[in-house]
């Protein structure tokens, strides 16, 4: 029996806890990975006793992206850009997600956990986007999802420039809730959710929808406009020289 990649647990005082644990392809977004990452999230959605959810993936890497296969399937045509509803599935779960980003975060990945409604970093940890490194415009809601995060200007930095940033070097400069030590992110994300799960679930799960609303919408707008950009730049032969090139299975 195949040990799980993804799992959930959710305690007595209704925190639940989803745990990217594929060790050996960094959390990568492989077909497999997310079909039961996916999975998971669908048993949150329709768990009652839910009230928060704590986002997290390994010690030294949250979630290092786009797996090569799917790119390449993705430059070839093979696959269609947005078969991946990762980000909006997260969007949509009915209770709050605070990501605890403790280990090093790269594209798809670091969007991933901006998409949760709070999100701890790591001080220690390098976070970045690297998708016009592979030669293919921003997906996955990066476009808005930065914007909101860090700004107009930082997160034009991030997807034009590609570089990646430590936590410490965002303390200041980013609208997130947190940047601590790395070996804090969890126990720090565990207090957020504490001062939540004592709620009432009913009112959190409204308050949620409401709050959540702007993000959808602006998840939305990214959407049409990255599947666009998607269709031209996966069509580009330099996009799958790229990727092949650049792509780089060890990156932390």
């Amino acid at each position: 029996m195949s040990q799980a990649k993804v799992e959930l647990e959710i305690d007595d005082e209704g925190i639940a806890y989803l745990r990217m644990l594929d060790a050996d392809n960094q959390n990568r977004f492989s077909r497999a990975f997310v079909a039961e990452l996916r999975a998971r999230m669908a048993e949150l959605a329709a768990d009652p006793r839910a009230k928060v959810c704590i986002v997290s993936g390994l010690e030294e890497i949250f979630c290092a992206g786009g797996d090569r296969e799917v790119l390449e399937g993705l430059a070839k045509g093979e696959i269609r850009p947005y078969d991946l509803e990762l980000t909006r599935d997260l969007l949509e779960l009915p209770v709050p997600t605070i990501a605890a980003m403790a280990g090093h975060a790269v594209g798809g990945g670091f969007v991933f956990g901006l998409a949760c409604d709070m999100v701890v970093l790591g001080a220690q940890s390098r976070y970045g986007c690297n998708f016009m490194d592979l030669g293919f415009t921003p997906g996955m809601g990066t476009t808005r999802l930065l914007q909101l995060a860090f700004g107009d200007y930082l997160a034009a930095e991030m997807m034009f420039g590609c570089q990646y940033f430590k936590g410490k070097k965002l303390a200041g400069r980013s609208l997130v809730n947190a940047i601590v030590d790395r070996d804090e992110v969890l126990g720090h994300a565990e207090k957020m959710a504490a001062r939540i799960a004592d709620k009432p679930r009913k009112a959190i799960v409204l308050l949620k929808r409401g709050l959540g609303l702007a993000r959808r919408r602006a998840f939305e707008e990214a959407r049409t406009m990255e599947s666009f950009m998607h269709e031209i730049s996966f069509g580009d032969p330099e996009t799958q020289a790229r990727i092949s090139a650049n792509y780089h299975q060890g990156e932390d």
